[in-house]
């Protein structure tokens, strides 16, 4: 049985995707659960022990929330069942976005922790800043920028190095994060997620691919952990669910 595009809940209408579940988790042995089709506690708790006792594709523990979204369905029901690896974009400016970003990958600060550097202060200039401030938003408008360039056009992205701010002023098409955990198929290559990592303060990047309900990112004032205040640009994998602002697809 393949997702359903939705995370599945106490509540559940649909009794034979909740038979499916509640049968898989009796077959991994955190039952027994009754195979009725209806979501109640003993399928949270069931699903909750599932969660506890595995991991991710990538190595991670599992949200413990009784709650099946794609992450935990990938586990119980096999990776084959997620919506296939989508690595290419079909929108021109995007697809060169993600390779120019690309070209990136491997520019630190000079020195590390400085938010100053050549590269860093080109990518800061094109919204300009000068040296010193957080640049993970000015990264993503240079790629654009030249991406934009070689395809003789005016750059769509906002011009502004807040994350926050690009999420409110924006023109593109939004993508908000519950839509996205609902239903991973929204989220393409090219597209640029934003996190609200507090208060006023965000974190962003550009996504490379998408596989199930990851994504594979480059993203500027990073490090490999995914820092928000980061040394360089470096490639990332985060889960969809953890984008708790959401998404942006410009044209």
């Amino acid at each position: 049985m393949n997702y359903p595009n939705r995370i599945i809940k106490a509540g559940e209408t649909n009794k034979t995707i909740v038979k499916a579940i509640q049968q898989k988790l009796n077959d991994t042995g955190v039952g027994p659960v009754g195979v009725i089709g209806i979501y109640g506690p003993k399928t949270i708790n069931a699903v909750k022990l599932f969660q506890a006792t595995h991991r991710d594709q990538e190595g991670n523990p599992l949200e413990i929330d009784g709650k099946i979204g794609s992450v935990t369905w990938a586990v119980l029901f096999g990776q084959q069942t997620i919506p296939v690896v989508v690595t290419a974009s079909t929108n021109s400016l995007l697809s060169e976005a993600v390779s120019i970003a690309v070209s990136q990958i491997g520019v630190m600060e000079d020195p590390p922790g400085s938010n100053r550097g050549k590269k860093v202060e080109e990518y800061l200039g094109s919204i300009g800043l000068g040296g010193g401030f957080f640049w993970c938003a000015a990264f993503v408008y240079w790629c654009f920028q030249k991406a934009a360039e070689k395809q003789n056009r005016k750059n769509p992205v906002l011009k502004t190095g807040h994350c926050m701010t690009h999420w409110r002023d924006t023109s593109a098409k939004k993508i908000l994060a519950p839509d996205a955990v609902n239903k991973p198929d929204l989220i393409k290559p090219g597209q640029i997620f934003i996190i609200n990592t507090g208060g006023a303060n965000g974190h962003t990047g550009i996504i490379e691919s998408v596989e199930g309900g990851f994504i594979h990112t480059i993203e500027g004032n990073s490090n490999p952990q995914g820092s928000s205040n980061g040394i360089g640009v470096f490639r990332n994998t985060r889960k969809i669910a953890k984008i708790n602002r959401g998404f942006l697809e410009y044209k």
